[in-house]
């Protein structure tokens, strides 16, 4: 049996067409939001500690512009959604942050290597995420 010229266009449309679908499909996923480890502390994708902030009100981040640059918000995509215990907030400047159980997330610049907590109980009001 030979392949004709229009059946090998056919079957190149129709691996075309799915592996367009495929690409969208993965990216409209959006990227989850942190995840637990073992230890029990709250971690972003990479694996680094989580912090709250006492200052911070449920829903309302008020670690801005320098404090934002130690302790970089967890930020969420534009077309973020609320999954369980996870809500979004919208900070100062517009952009989107993830919060547990309404509280702001952020890491901590002197955090070098997943699992480091270096930031726990800076000033007494930083502190490990924690479920």
């Amino acid at each position: 049996m030979t392949s004709t010229p229009s059946s090998v266009r056919r079957v190149r449309l129709v691996l075309t067409v799915s592996a367009a679908l495929v690409l969208g499909a993965c990216a409209m996923v959006a990227p989850p939001p942190p995840a637990m480890t073992a230890g029990g502390m709250l971690t972003d994708a990479a694996g680094m500690t989580l912090y709250t902030f006492d200052r911070d009100t449920a829903g309302r981040s008020v670690c801005n512009g320098p404090c934002a640059k130690n302790w970089p918000p967890l930020m969420a995509p534009a077309d973020a959604k609320p999954r369980g215990d996870y809500s979004v907030v919208t900070r100062d400047d517009g952009t989107r942050q993830w919060a547990y159980k309404g509280q702001p997330l952020y890491t901590w610049v002197k955090d070098m290597k997943a699992g480091d907590t270096t930031g726990d109980g800076v000033n007494s009001v930083w502190h490990t995420a924690r479920p």
